[in-house]
């Protein structure tokens, strides 16, 4: 299993800059857990409710969460399909990955459920129905977009205009109409990004199960190129809607797990030509 790219000549330098470069977007993934944990406390003190409970907390957290499971997850992909060679895929190193993959597995659907709790927030709204500067000095926090707010206070009241609507799902949140519209529509878009992944991982625990197994039959080579080309392609689309909506820390992170899964497949193709070689032997 492990990469069988040409270690002579130009092969030797392309396989260096290659690991090097796919190590340093791992790198990457890990330092934005750090990220988005420092935008998501900023966020919570704005629209943390009096005494959270745990769906709370993955709600609020979601992001940090999915992420550190992924790059868990991800480097278990790099372990099993690029480092560990097949004959020790076996006995204790396969129950303690299993293991891992498990965790993790668990912890992305229970992120995907914050984001879905996350969205349904903006779900549900009503006009105010005093001018907002009334409640200036009440702990009143004002949402700017998706996951961004700030203080209610006399110069904020005055930007948000005539139009204001409550947030009835948080505490005292007010907004206007068109960052309530923002943020849904931000919102939705993580939840079909958080949905895709789980469906390309899915698929990529079978292929490489189906692998182990002695590699993945004809018949199912086609589907499973035509539904993870689908697959990117969503989460591509949802990374450009990301950045035309300045939202640069997701369209950073989705383009970074982009590359990543990038050389994940590599490793997988190069790992059914290595079997099919061995095959042929």
């Amino acid at each position: 299993m492990v990469n069988t790219l040409r270690e002579d000549g130009s092969g030797e330098i392309f396989a260096r800059v290659y690991k090097a470069l796919k190590y340093v977007v791992y790198g990457l993934l890990s330092v934005n857990i750090a990220l988005f944990l420092n935008e998501e406390m900023a966020s919570s003190a704005h629209a943390a409710p009096s005494g959270m409970d745990l769906f709370t907390v993955i709600q609020l957290f979601s992001a940090t969460l999915d992420t550190a499971a992924w790059v868990l997850l991800l480097l278990l992909f790099e372990l099993e399909t690029a480092v560990i060679p097949d004959e020790r895929l076996v006995g204790r190193t396969q129950w303690i990955i299993h293991g891992i993959r498990l965790i993790c597995g668990l912890a992305i659907v229970s992120a995907f459920w914050g984001y879905l709790g996350e969205w349904q927030v903006f779900w549900k709204s009503e006009a105010l129905q005093v001018p907002a500067c009334e409640l200036v000095g009440q702990g009143w926090s004002v949402l700017l977009d998706f996951d961004k707010f700030i203080a209610l206070d006399a110069q904020s009241c005055v930007a948000l205009g005539a139009e204001v609507v409550v947030l009835t799902e948080l505490e005292q949140v007010v907004a206007t109409p068109m960052a309530l519209n923002s943020a849904y529509q931000l919102g939705l878009v993580d939840v079909i990004n958080s949905a895709t992944w789980i469906l390309v991982v899915v698929l990529l625990e079978i292929e490489v199960r189906l692998q182990l197994w002695g590699g993945v039959p004809q018949k199912f080579q086609r589907p499973f190129s035509g539904a993870k080309i689908v697959l990117y392609l969503t989460l591509a689309i949802a990374a450009v809607y990301w950045g035309f909506e300045g939202e640069f820390l997701d369209f950073w992170d989705a383009a970074l797990w982009l590359f990543a899964f990038v050389f994940i497949e590599l490793n997988v193709f190069e790992w059914q030509r290595d079997l099919a070689k061995e095959a042929r032997q």
